[in-house]
């Protein structure tokens, strides 16, 4: 039997990605001081206990030793954990919580269902922010202003339709 997510799936064509999008795009986790101390704390780090202090499982390790966030199955909750185990202080609270990601999302509209009529609310059920907006039953946006780039919508979304574009990290000192 097929999923419900199979059956969103059979209504979309796969809308074409470009080089750029379907390279992976680096979203650092919250409470970041800024990208110069990834680069230069995190590869030498031995414990990577921001990666184990996550309950959504998202942070990852890249190849060049700095964390990264991956949406494709949850989304940050903001919990202040990977800050609170970072023993380089890369991501610290003490700098002011980031109310926001180094994310900004969008929804493609060739990608999403609700833009080609079928009634379909996946990406708002777990937006605790009500950043994601209908026109109607149909046409939903997300609203930049809201957003905070947790990414739960992401993983949600059956047909893959959300994206997201990498912001750059302010540096904290």
């Amino acid at each position: 039997m097929a999923s419900r997510r199979d059956f969103f799936k059979s209504f979309v064509k796969p809308h074409n990605r470009t080089d750029e999008e379907s390279n992976p795009l680096l979203v650092r986790p919250p409470y970041a001081i800024g990208e110069s101390a990834f680069q230069s704390e995190c590869p030498s780090c031995e414990s990577k206990a921001c990666v184990a202090s996550c309950d959504e499982k998202i942070i990852f390790i890249l190849e060049d030793g700095t964390p990264s966030l991956d949406f494709s199955k949850s989304g940050c909750t903001f919990c202040d954990e990977c800050a609170n185990v970072c023993e380089a202080n890369v991501l610290s609270l003490e700098h002011g919580r980031e109310e926001k990601l180094n994310a900004m999302f969008r929804i493609n509209i060739e990608g999403c269902v609700a833009h080609h009529g079928v009634i379909c609310n996946s990406c708002k059920e777990p937006c605790i922010d009500d950043a994601i907006l209908f026109n109607g039953m149909f046409n939903p946006v997300i609203d930049e202003d809201r957003c905070t780039g947790c990414g739960f919508c992401m993983g949600r979304c059956p047909t893959k339709a959300i994206e997201y574009r990498v912001l750059k990290l302010k540096e904290t000192i």
